[in-house]
């Protein structure tokens, strides 16, 4: 496996067929249809707070000082002093990351955002008509989320790989941080989506995102839920992870 910059660990996700989306979800998971994809190697975590940072020392131009007003909503790396994440989350997952750092710390590292069928599909884990990347149950011990009341719920991100992976080995594909995927987003964009390999939308003014957060209820966990956001956007449980063709 090729040695990445920001030293990540990836996953391969096999060639295959599934169903995307949705018969009873909300509408813009409708209507549920069949997507062919090849194979492709996913991050095992969401980038870390601590790769980050070791993209913005390299890359100046991206520190919070510095980036340019049209990269990002004036939020960008709200939580950092600086150029430093707080202390003891070098292990977290980044947050207030806009669409546009996102991709550029793709492109950096040698990978590139996931499309959104690609990001579902290895959620899924290999399983078939399921909620949750581990079945159609979720509990505080196989995510980072809230909004049920438990006692246990966490206060923001957890470490990557605190809790439970998927069947593929992949961590944190539901909750913990909201993931940008490629894909300009469109609510009826599952009517008319090609079968093989589908891209997105040739256009739009807001990006996907997928997966929810730490601070979203399961509604949001679900595999066929669809976030979307501004490009320019960034959010306390914003993040995100790469994919990459390469071995």
């Amino acid at each position: 496996m090729r040695q990445f910059k920001d030293d990540s660990q990836m996953i391969y996700v096999p060639n295959g067929r599934f169903q995307m989306g949705s018969a009873t979800g909300r509408p813009n998971e409708q209507p549920a249809h069949t997507v062919q994809l090849d194979g492709f190697y996913m991050d095992k975590y969401e980038v870390t707070n601590g790769q980050f940072e070791r993209f913005v020392s390299t890359n100046p131009q991206w520190l919070k000082d510095r980036i340019g007003s049209q990269y990002h909503d004036g939020d960008y790396l709200k939580n950092w002093s600086w150029d430093r994440y707080p202390s003891g989350q070098g292990d977290h997952p980044v947050v207030y990351i806009s669409w546009y750092v996102a991709q550029a710390y793709a492109k950096w590292v040698g990978k590139r955002l996931p499309t959104e069928a690609e990001w579902e599909y290895a959620a899924r884990g290999g399983l078939l008509d399921k909620k949750y990347p581990w079945g159609d149950k979720i509990t505080y011990g196989e995510a980072n989320y809230s909004g049920t009341g438990s006692k246990d719920q966490w206060s923001g991100t957890a470490p990557v790989g605190s809790f439970r992976e998927n069947g593929y080995g992949l961590y944190d594909m539901a909750g913990n941080a909201w993931e940008w995927c490629a894909d300009w987003y469109s609510s009826d964009y599952y009517k008319n989506s090609p079968a093989k390999k589908p891209l997105g939308p040739s256009a739009g003014s807001r990006r996907v995102v997928r997966g929810g957060s730490w601070y979203d209820s399961i509604a949001n966990l679900r595999l066929t839920a669809r976030g979307f956001s501004d490009s320019t956007s960034t959010s306390y449980g914003g993040g995100f992870r790469c994919v990459s063709e390469l071995k």
